[in-house]
This record gives C-alpha cells, structure tokens and sequence, in this order.
C-alpha cells in the first residue's frame, strides 16, 4: 500500500523509516506547508513525491492511505481536507484536539465511507492482545484495580507548552495511560476525579486521574511533562497482578502470584518499530472495505476524546481555537 504522510516532522520520520522496513507498505509521498522541507524529508527517505501543500497530496490518485502527523491543533483541517478527497486516514494521537473535532471527521467518515482510524499503536500491537489473554486465562483471577503512568521531560518542547498547539501533558502523554486502563476495564465509566498541576502558558503539566467503573473496579492514571516515570501499568487480580512494563511500547508482561513472586515473565514479539502494526491493521480493515478498525472502533475514539474534553473542562483548560 502506498502510503502518504501529512507533516514531516520527528514522528513523521519514524513512521517513514518503519514503512521502508515493510515489505507490503511504501513511503510513496510527504506534504509540508513547505516544500524544501518536504523535499528534503523525501531525500532522506527515499520518498517517491513531495508535495508543498496537504491537498495537493490528497490529490494524488495514487496515495492509497494518509498517515496525518501533524500537531493535535492541525489534526482536524487535515483529516477534512483527506475526507474531501476521498483518502482513507491514519491520525497521531490524540485523534483531535476536541470531541466537536473528532464527531465531525468521524461522522463525514460515515457518511462518505471513507476509513478513518486513529494511530495509537499500543491498541494495534501484540501486547495488548498477549495482556487481554493472560487476564482471560484467570491468570491473576478477577480484576479490581488497574494503575497506568506515562511521564517525560518535555517542558523544554515548544508544542508541549503551547495551547495555540493543543498543548500540555494530557493529549500527547496523559491518552496512553488512559487507553492502557481502557483496554483493560473498558467504558463503562461511572465516576471521574481529578486534579493537574498547570505550566506558566495555562496547560497541563502534569495530572492525576481516578476513574471509578459501574462494577465496582477502580482505575488511576498518572501522566505528565515534567520528568520520566517508570510507565509500567498494572493490572490488580484477586489472586496475583500483572505488569506491562512500559505502557509506551510494552517491553515485556510480568505475572506475579498474590505473595509477590515471579510466576511468568512474558516477552514481546520483534518489531521494527511498532508503527507497523498500525499500519497493517489499516491496510487490513481496508482491504475489508471498513470504515474503522475493531482495535478501536469510532465509538471509543469519541469516547476517550469526550473523557479528555471533560478532564480539561474540570481543569479551565481551554485552547485558543475552541
């Protein structure tokens, strides 16, 4: 499949260098606002076309899927300039920068039956699945409790800070712990609490989140910008507990008995990169002739956009655009 990437920044360059490691996807085309940028982002990858604008991209008949890595602020114009033209979509997370956002896109996605999903790699890769079987096993028994976190030091990045960008920990880092818990308990949410501490622009630094569910199980997710976390997630059971170490890109899956002894040390597959599996699962549902991917159907991408909204809204966050 011949691939197009809106956007050519570092993660841009990540999923470019992933791409020309798969035999069944080429890097095929990049746009910029700029095209000296784009085109030097095409020779350092050896992409086929740049383009100096993202319609004259969307143009190309022969650009078959468009992986949008733009900031969360540009997600939205970008998605509806793919959907006007018929290009199926792979966004960076957060899918947009609101619920408004993203029920549109997803909406005009329907209603043109154009596919449209959103590239949070950890819902696509093997280890969510090897997790979800280990728990269905009744590895640990019955889930109670699940703890996820995710922190950096990116205070220094510009973005991260902005909230002319879509700025703050919560969109960029805050979504994986939150999707790591989702994964495990799922929607049903009853209850949110919460509490961030802000940056000097007004934005999230860093923020602390407890999600209680109909059936009693409870979830707190932790993320921020202020420095690094050990970014496990564990997963409580009645009889043991289980941890994913390193909710990023899980490293490996640790089962432990309820006296805290090493039952099972689980490793991960190879990967190139792990953006690969995003990718396929696209190529996958496409080839199927679907408008969303079952890792992540349209409801909870709404869904996790709307918690996120409401965590903001609790908070006085607000960005310029809104």
């Amino acid at each position: 499949m011949r691939v197009g990437i809106m956007g050519p920044g570092s993660i841009a360059e990540k999923m470019a260098y992933t791409l020309n490691q798969m035999e069944d996807a080429q890097c095929y085309a990049v746009a910029s606002r700029n095209l000296e940028r784009a085109k030097a982002f095409a020779e350092k990858f050896g992409v086929t076309k740049a383009y100096g604008s993202y319609e004259e991209m969307t143009q190309d008949p022969d650009v078959e899927l468009i992986y949008i890595a733009t900031p969360h602020s540009h997600h939205y114009q970008c998605a509806k300039i793919c959907l006007e033209h018929n290009k199926p979509i792979l966004c960076e997370k957060s899918f947009m920068a609101n619920a408004k956002q993203a029920k549109e896109i997803l909406d005009l996605a329907k209603e043109k039956g154009v596919f449209v999903t959103e590239a949070i790699w950890t819902r696509y890769m093997p280890s969510a699945r090897i997790m979800m079987e280990a728990i269905d096993a009744g590895k640990i028994g019955e889930v109670n409790f699940v703890t996820a976190n995710l922190g950096y030091a990116l205070k220094h990045v510009q973005r991260m800070v902005d909230p002319a960008l879509a700025g703050g920990a919560l969109l960029d880092v805050g979504i994986y712990p939150l999707t790591f818990i989702a994964m495990v308990l799922g929607d049903d949410v009853a209850e949110v609490t919460s509490s961030c501490v802000k940056t000097e622009t007004g934005v999230d630094a860093q923020n602390a989140i407890i999600l209680k569910y109909a059936n009693g199980t409870m979830g707190i997710a932790h993320s921020g910008m202020l420095g690094p976390t050990e970014q496990y997630g564990i997963v409580y059971g009645t009889k043991g507990y289980l941890i994913a170490e390193n909710i990023n890109n899980v490293d490996r899956i640790c089962i432990y008995s309820a006296d805290r002894k090493l039952v099972e040390a689980i490793p991960m597959p190879e990967q190139i990169t792990g953006f690969e599996d995003e990718v396929r699962a696209s190529m996958k549902a496409i080839s199927e002739g679907r408008i969303e991917c079952p890792e992540i159907p349209h409801k909870e991408i709404l869904r996790m956009m709307e918690l996120m909204d409401s965590l903001r809204a609790d908070w006085g966050i607000q960005y310029p655009f809104e």
